[in-house]
């Protein structure tokens, strides 16, 4: 903390620089507005490591900083930590009964920022969480958890505007990208994905005053071994928003449960009444050039609200395969011939597939 405040207040360019070597470090906060709202440059060549018994909400958290560049060495990690948490945790995760588990990096109030070269392990909770921030460009990460480490998000973006994932590598047991409520002009791009939960658009409409999702590009992203593949959720009840223009493009599927899911009954460890329909708006949804292989029912799975229908939904050049897996006992009799399914629940305006098998 004194090397922050020193580089902080410093009159000039200066740089916060952790060199190699391993480091336990208890939850911090490295907050602004700096001298001249030049934000101190973050070099990162350590390996940090959280407490086990670590309580905060955030364990290393960025915050009111314009214009800030953090960065790391190839062999630097941020580690989390976290096994104790996820098997301690896991009876009162599945009932959400539980105090919030730490993010183990968060950003909020940055501006016009870069992040970049970033491995996190094992968070806590969520390894990345992204709060108000506006024009930050992150590329180079490499996130990685068990498969069955419970709310481990890969990166999660909400109020945010103007947000740019690129070139990473995603591999934890909850969506490996998440966008929430309040983000407007996102961009998710080249980015690798598995073990999760997929690349997610919400949870949406679980809170009062929720704030529009505008604008979300999904595209060339591999999607690998994933409960889902590309998703929209929205909670059931009366907490209306809107969420519009969202487009998943060039996109490879390889032995995805659900690789295409609108779903509006979200209702994890069935915590609500799926009966009462969602009152959050979902419109101009456009899936285009998705490709590969899938092991469930549906291939395109769409639970839309029965009162907000689902409007202005356009698939095209979707093209998946279904994988068959035969027991010993059928090895000599017919291979089936089914390819797949469409599955559809709730209301819709105005629908169109083109050019498309699955």
């Amino acid at each position: 903390m004194a090397a922050w405040e020193d580089a902080c207040y410093n009159e000039g360019e200066s740089m916060l620089l952790i060199p190699e070597g391993n480091y336990l470090v208890d939850q911090i906060t490295l907050s602004g507005p700096c001298f001249s709202d030049l934000s101190p440059k973050v070099l990162i060549l350590g390996t940090l490591i959280a407490p086990t018994n670590l309580t905060a909400d955030v364990w290393i958290h960025f915050h009111s900083l314009p214009r800030l560049s953090l960065t790391a060495g190839h062999l630097s990690t941020i580690d989390g930590q976290g096994a104790q948490t996820w098997s301690s945790g896991s009876a009162c995760r599945r009932a959400l009964t539980c105090p919030m588990f730490a993010t183990s990096l968060k950003l909020s109030n940055v501006l016009n920022g870069t992040v970049s070269n970033i491995n996190l392990v094992d968070s806590k909770g969520f390894h990345v969480s992204i709060f108000q921030c506006d024009n930050i460009h992150f590329s180079g990460f490499n996130i990685t958890a068990p498969w069955n480490s419970q709310n481990t998000d890969g990166i999660h973006i909400s109020q945010s505007t103007n947000i740019n994932v690129t070139n990473s590598n995603i591999g934890v047991g909850d969506d490996c990208v998440s966008i929430g409520p309040g983000s407007v002009n996102v961009s998710v791009s080249n980015v690798t994905c598995g073990p999760g939960h997929g690349i997610s658009i919400g949870s949406l409409g679980k809170y009062k005053m929720e704030k529009d999702v505008i604008g979300i590009r999904v595209e060339n992203c591999t999607i690998n071994g994933t409960q889902n593949g590309v998703r929209v959720k929205t909670w059931p009840g009366d907490l209306g928003s809107n969420a519009t223009n969202l487009t998943f493009q060039n996109i490879v599927m390889i032995n995805v449960s659900n690789p295409i899911i609108i779903d509006q009954q979200y209702c994890p460890n069935h915590s609500c009444d799926t009966r009462e329909p969602s009152s959050v708006k979902l419109s101009d949804i456009n899936l285009r050039n998705i490709s590969g292989t899938y092991n469930s029912q549906f291939a395109i799975n769409l639970k839309c609200s029965s009162t907000k229908p689902c409007e202005n939904i356009h698939l095209s050049y979707i093209n998946l395969t279904s994988i068959s897996h035969q027991s010993d006992d059928d090895e000599d009799e017919e291979e089936d011939d089914d390819i797949g399914n469409f599955n559809f629940k709730g209301a819709l305006n105005s629908f169109t597939i083109f050019n498309s098998t699955f």
